[in-house]
């Protein structure tokens, strides 16, 4: 017979990971259909232009999930260790520290915004484009950071169901006025980036439900700002942050050696199957921080049998997904790339397949990399969750990249990612292996 706490620690498990795997699904659909619309409604140049502009995007959306996740990470440990007092003030600090840097971004993001897309290589009429995409994104900063803190929050907060609501209901109406802004209005790259920047706003609007209600155990305290308590929250999102600048960094670098090797539709074909791998990350990064919560919880109680337990449920539960995953993609490769190629271009269909299939086996070690670098920031091993995120984001997988493609072009650059993530995963299971130990 089970202990009546397995039964319990299995079902908070269930319960917070479904909930946080439906919400990430959620985000990475409107995504999807961002890409979808852009594809047919403006055509290969928009969606180069897409391409580019998710580097940007994903920058300020790492910056946001830094901010939310280190912030209810350690709310969640002072929750967990009665310090009503304490967790106010993180909550304060964080909601502080969230909108003093979206409005740095806005300003400094619409002040050099051209300057930056050149910088990106995007040149003529995919320089204009993601501009016009940009600048809009720019202007709702504020509103997409605090959105993520807010999230953030009321999941440790004990209510997951509500903040998965939110992200679904913002992402449904991102959908809804994607269609309507492209196709009836006619708005284009504009439309699209409206969209996407409404949907916070929707966001946020959902989530007010848990403070009319009174459910919240967290308020606003006045208090005098402290840059040391800000960093400390920081320090634990980090390892979440650089998961999603790594997207960011890793599509900047590949968009320069895909032009090189085989120009504007390499890259476009390059969109396609970055755009669909936000689908298999969202997966795993559900799991991430659906077991932050529990993980939190149980390291403040300093409970290590139940943090093992959870352990040991997301890692079963992220490799059964995994095979799913690229089970599916292995079947499906080419009609799925033809939902993007409008212009039904030969040479697009050929590199977007390709590559789909040789990216999505990594996912057979991401997923364990993206749990674990969630779980040991949950449980306040920030050095660690950041080590593996810097690693599988950037420092083995750009090597790689530049290194095999110079010997087997673009299929190289396709292999680099597997490759980085093996690497890493290697890492990661010594350091997870070492933090169990204490």
């Amino acid at each position: 017979m089970e202990s009546t706490n397995t039964v319990t620690v299995r079902k908070q498990f269930i319960k917070y990971v479904s909930l946080n795997i439906l919400s990430m699904m959620g985000t990475s659909c409107y995504i999807l259909a961002d890409t979808f619309f852009i594809a047919n409604g403006v055509g290969a140049n928009g969606l180069t232009a897409l391409n580019v502009a998710i580097s940007l995007y994903s920058f300020m959306f790492s910056i946001a999930l830094m901010i939310g996740i280190g912030g209810a990470t350690r709310f969640a440990v002072c929750k967990s260790r009665s310090d009503a007092d304490h967790a106010n003030k993180v909550y304060t600090h964080t909601v502080l520290t969230g909108l003093a840097v979206g409005l740095a971004i806005t300003v400094f993001g619409n002040l050099f915004l051209p300057q930056i897309a050149a910088f990106l290589g995007a040149k003529g009429v995919i320089h204009s484009l993601t501009v016009k995409y940009m600048r809009v994104i720019f202007g709702f900063t504020p509103f997409i950071i605090l959105n993520q803190v807010m999230v953030a929050f009321i999941r440790n907060d004990g209510n997951p169901k509500l903040a998965t609501i939110a992200m679904l209901g913002s992402n449904a109406s991102n959908i809804v006025l994607d269609y309507i802004f492209i196709y009836p209005f006619g708005w284009g790259m504009f439309g699209a980036a409206l969209a996407t920047a409404v949907s916070p706003v929707i966001s946020l609007a959902i989530l007010s439900i848990h403070f009319i209600r009174k459910r919240n155990s967290f308020h606003l305290r006045k208090t005098r700002f402290s840059i040391r308590t800000a960093a400390d929250f920081c320090k634990l999102g980090t390892s979440s942050m650089v998961n999603e600048l790594s997207v960011g960094l890793v599509v900047m670098i590949f968009n320069f050696l895909f032009f090189d090797l085989g120009g504007n539709t390499a890259v476009a074909a390059y969109g396609v199957v970055a755009n669909c791998a936000i689908v298999g990350t969202a997966i795993f990064t559900g799991i991430a921080q659906g077991v932050q919560p529990l993980v939190s919880h149980a390291y403040g109680k300093g409970d290590l049998l139940q943090q093992k337990q959870i352990l040991r449920y997301a890692a079963v539960t992220a490799i059964a997904l995994a095979v799913i995953l690229v089970g599916s993609i292995f079947a499906a490769d080419d009609p799925i790339v033809s939902i993007f190629n409008k212009e039904k271009d030969p040479l697009l269909q050929t590199i977007a397949t390709g590559g789909l299939c040789i990216y999505f086996v990594s996912y057979l070690a991401s997923c364990f990399n993206i749990v674990f670098a969630g779980y040991l920031s949950a449980m306040e091993r920030a050095d660690f969750g950041f080590i593996i995120s810097l690693m599988r984001g950037l420092v083995v997988i750009a090597p790689m990249a530049f290194l095999l493609s110079r010997f087997f072009g673009m299929t190289g650059i396709w292999v680099a990612v597997p490759v980085a993530e093996v690497i890493t995963l290697i890492a990661a299971l010594l350091m997870v292996r070492k933090a169990m130990r204490g």
